[in-house]
């Protein structure tokens, strides 16, 4: 009965909220609550018989948590956990929202949560997690964190706070940075066999002394275009990828460890392997959709690093490619830093940094048809050009445009996605 109100409130403030913006209203609901029931997070992440675990990190937090839920479910577990992009503060606040009953209680045995890498360090002040997945520390929302070493002091924060479980990737410098820094504390190894690939992922520079690499339990053995080969403690398993890229192999080599630490002798590698094969993509994250009868490809890009490995990753002769960029490229200077050399014709760019994308282009090469900041116009405009021969039209944008677009074109729920 104590939380009883702040629930109510909470679900007329979520109601509210969406029926002015469909497929909105987190965020907001997600904050009256942890204003009147700030004490609610706490006590729901403390029932779990099996504990919490966290999944944090630059990039790829989205991934791995979806898989490492899908894993978990396959074994038999209910699982509470936050959807994609609902990773902060009011975002957990909001998953509670959404999934307890009115007394404010959730089922569940396990709480398996993607945080942000500013908001985990907070968290874990209060709730102490049973296992902790850190994946890497890359070049990303410079304007907020200022430096790379500010996330990987936050991130070290959380690394320490893991009451059974530390998971860390091997190749990340800055994570063997901080796995130096607690000496005697055991921490399960992740990462890829063949170390040549390393750099391609774009991991943010130490500018110290290299630390070898430690063994890792689970590697990344082989990636052929979206099939990939990973041993997971000396067993073999090859399924294909719901997404291109070695970035994604790194993502499905952490769950699988994750969930071979957090199963124990429950893990079931064959099962494991069949889950993902089957798993459809985080949403926009090479999400297929069909929009007025014909399909379209979601790709998100978030930072330097981010644009560089999704652009690289493009099939050949993609015809019909948008580019959106919205508000939260807050300095699109970082455009710059990224090649565009795999990036097909680019026939509309759009979003609030539309002048910015186009100039970057332009310097490239690219001629686009249209430059607009309106994002329907240019979806419209878009939409109507020739339907493309070989290949299926795709959209390539950061966050601020995916939202608004996905919206715009009817899909709300980040659960609508098949593979």
């Amino acid at each position: 009965m104590r939380y009883l109100p702040a629930i109510v409130i909470g679900r007329i403030t979520r109601i509210a909220v969406r029926m002015v913006r469909p497929g909105g209203g987190s965020a907001l609901p997600g904050l009256v609550l942890s204003k009147i029931a700030p004490g609610i997070l706490q006590r729901t992440l403390a029932k779990f018989p099996d504990g919490l675990i966290v999944v944090t990190g630059s990039a790829g937090k989205s991934t791995t948590t979806k898989m490492l839920v899908a894993i978990a479910r396959a074994h038999g577990l209910e699982v509470f956990t936050n959807p994609s992009t609902a990773n902060i503060l009011q975002g957990f606040y909001a998953s509670i929202l959404e999934r307890s009953n009115i007394f404010g209680r959730v089922r569940g045995q396990v709480a398996i949560f993607e945080m942000d890498e500013g908001h985990a360090a907070e968290l874990v002040a209060h709730i102490k997690p049973r296992q902790v997945t850190i994946m890497n520390v890359v070049e990303d929302q410079l304007d907020r964190f200022i430096d790379p070493a500010l996330v990987r002091d936050k991130l070290a924060v959380v690394a320490k706070s893991a009451t059974q479980t530390l998971i860390m990737n091997a190749d990340d410098q800055n994570l063997l940075q901080i796995a130096q820094t607690m000496p005697g504390k055991p921490v399960q190894w992740f990462g890829l066999a063949d170390k040549s690939g390393v750099k391609r992922l774009g991991y943010a520079p130490t500018y110290a002394d290299e630390i070898e690499s430690p063994i890792s339990t689970t590697k990344v053995l082989k990636l052929e275009n979206k099939t990939v080969t990973i041993a997971v403690h000396g067993k073999m398993v090859t399924f294909e990828l719901p997404s291109r890229g070695m970035h994604f192999a790194i993502d499905a080599a952490a769950a699988l460890e994750g969930a071979h630490q957090m199963l124990g002798e429950r893990f079931n590698l064959e099962l494991a392997r069949e889950t993902l094969a089957n798993l459809p993509p985080v949403f926009a994250r090479g999400e297929v959709v069909e929009i007025r009868g014909v399909p379209v490809e979601f790709i998100l890009v978030q930072n330097p690093i981010s644009t560089q490995l999704n652009i690289d990753n493009l099939p050949k002769g993609l015809e019909r490619v948008m580019f959106a960029i919205g508000r939260d490229a807050h300095d699109p200077s970082w455009l710059w830093t990224v090649d565009p050399k795999n990036l097909p014709p680019v026939d509309v760019i759009t979003g609030f940094n539309a002048a910015e994308a186009e100039l970057w282009l332009r310097h490239h090469g690219y001629t686009p048809e249209l430059v607009t900041d309106d994002l329907e116009a240019a979806v419209e405009h878009w939409l109507a050009l020739p339907e493309p021969h070989n290949s299926m039209r795709t959209v390539i944008f950061s966050a601020d445009a995916m939202r608004r677009i996905r919206r715009m074109l009817g899909f709300t729920s980040p659960e609508e996605v098949t593979r």
